[in-house]
């Protein structure tokens, strides 16, 4: 189906910036800011899930990749599904000089068997475009949480979230149920693996009444204490998981709550601008870009 066809929808006519002021459970103000969004509504016939994660797939590469670019190449089931797409391309000469630069050893594995040609990125790498899955991404800011689901300690946030946060521009592929508000769910926490526990209940009080905290196992069954066997990442460090059983009223506020504790090394929330959100549905696709007024084309 044609661009042409697509149906426009513009985000309604608020200011570029909002302020919000929001209270948790102990009656807290935090304050955060609200990008305006563009929204494109696709519609399509009725697609099962697969189908609509492989339509979201195929657009992001042909909407967003070109000849020459620099790829940082994400995770998961949807960006398994651009990367073979890619890797068509290039076969058939429709895309040419591309060079991905893979967010884990999961993403590297499944370039090179699509036939990507692979970079490693550095401090001075220049990446143009990247995309990825998300577990969940909070409606209008396109706050995005990953790593929930990945325990192989060979799998590095550091890594995936350094390759994003370096592109120019950004996409997260997701289903319709991943992209909400009033989120809950757990947030990955990479910790110092010295006085950890010291961190963790820094964590715990900071968030008590609103989460549980486990440290991730490597096998088995998780508990508080991860286990008999914790999980280790490949750079030492522990995994604990924040688990909320309150709503999140703003990743922003949980983001730099974690920034400030000692001992939190990184975490599982990244925020990106500019940056788009490739939605899949039954009934076709939704892209929201969280771009500021003066740069959305009216139809």
């Amino acid at each position: 189906m044609s661009l042409a066809m697509a149906a426009i929808a513009m985000a309604s006519p608020n200011p570029l910036h909002s302020s919000l002021t929001l209270s948790n459970a102990r009656g807290r103000r935090s304050f955060c800011t609200r990008r305006r969004t563009h929204s494109l509504k696709i519609s399509g016939s009725s697609l099962a899930d697969g189908s609509a994660l492989f339509q979201a797939a195929h657009y992001t590469v042909n909407t967003y990749i070109k000849s020459g670019m620099v790829i940082g190449l994400g995770s998961g089931i949807a960006s398994g599904m651009s990367m073979q797409y890619i890797g068509l391309q290039l076969g058939a000469g429709a895309l040419k000089d591309i060079v991905g630069i893979p967010t884990s050893v999961a993403s590297a594995t499944e370039a090179a068997k699509a036939g990507i040609p692979l970079g490693h990125y550095d401090d001075s790498s220049q990446i143009d475009f990247a995309f990825d899955d998300a577990d969940i991404i909070e409606e209008r800011t396109l706050i995005a949480v990953i790593g929930r689901t990945r325990s192989q300690g060979e799998e590095s946030i550091i890594q995936e979230k350094t390759t994003l946060n370096a592109a120019n521009k950004l996409v997260f592929i997701v289903r319709e149920n991943q992209y909400k508000s009033g989120m809950d769910g757990s947030i990955p926490v990479l910790v110092n693996p010295v006085n950890w526990m010291e961190t963790a209940e820094e964590i715990d009080d900071l968030f008590l009444g609103d989460a549980e905290l486990w440290r991730r196992p490597s096998v088995g069954l998780a508990g508080p204490h991860g286990g008999q066997f914790p999980l280790v990442t490949r750079e030492d460090h522990k995994v604990i998981d924040v688990i909320f059983t309150s709503p999140i009223l703003s990743l922003a506020e949980v983001s730099m709550s974690l920034d400030n504790i000692d001992g939190v090394i990184e975490h599982g929330i990244i925020s990106k601008f500019p940056c788009t959100a490739v939605i899949a549905s039954e009934n076709g696709l939704s892209v929201v870009d969280n771009v500021p007024k003066n740069a959305v084309k009216e139809p």
